[in-house]
C-alpha cells in the first residue's frame, strides 16, 4: 500500500469543521474554504483522480437600492435553508448595513453540489 494512501482518511458525507481562518462551518470534505478562499490542505493529485468540480444547483443575483426621496434606510440579509417538508434547517444572518439615498447594494447567492 503506498504512504499517500495511508494517510488518506474517509469523511462521513455532511460533516463540518471550522475554518481555521474565517471560523466559517464548513465541509470537512473541502480543500479550500468557500468563505474566504483559504487553502485548508493541499492533496496530491495524480491522472487517475477528478478534479472536485461542483455542479451549480442556484445562482441568484439581484440588486436593491434606496430612492433619493426615501432618505436613509438600513438592510438585513438573511439566508434560510429547509427542507422538503419546510421544517427550517438553518437560518444565518450574512449581512447587515445601511444605504445613504441614492445608493445600491448587488448581492450573489450560489449553491454548489460536491459528489463525494
Amino acid at each position: 500500500m503506498r504512504a499517500d494512501a495511508m494517510t488518506r482518511q474517509t469523511v462521513p458525507i455532511g460533516k463540518t469543521r471550522s475554518c481555521p481562518h474565517c471560523r466559517a462551518t464548513i465541509l470537512e470534505s473541502a480543500a479550500v474554504c468557500p468563505g474566504c478562499k483559504h487553502h485548508l490542505r493541499f492533496e496530491a493529485r495524480d491522472r487517475s483522480q477528478a478534479v472536485r468540480t461542483g455542479q451549480v444547483a442556484l445562482k441568484v443575483s439581484g440588486q436593491f437600492a434606496r430612492s433619493v426621496t426615501e432618505g436613509p434606510g438600513e438592510y438585513s440579509v438573511v439566508v434560510v435553508i429547509r427542507d422538503a417538508s419546510g421544517t427550517e434547517l438553518a437560518r444565518k444572518v450574512i449581512g447587515v448595513g445601511s444605504l445613504a439615498p441614492g445608493e445600491e447594494r448587488t448581492v450573489d447567492l450560489m449553491v454548489e453540489i460536491f459528489s463525494p
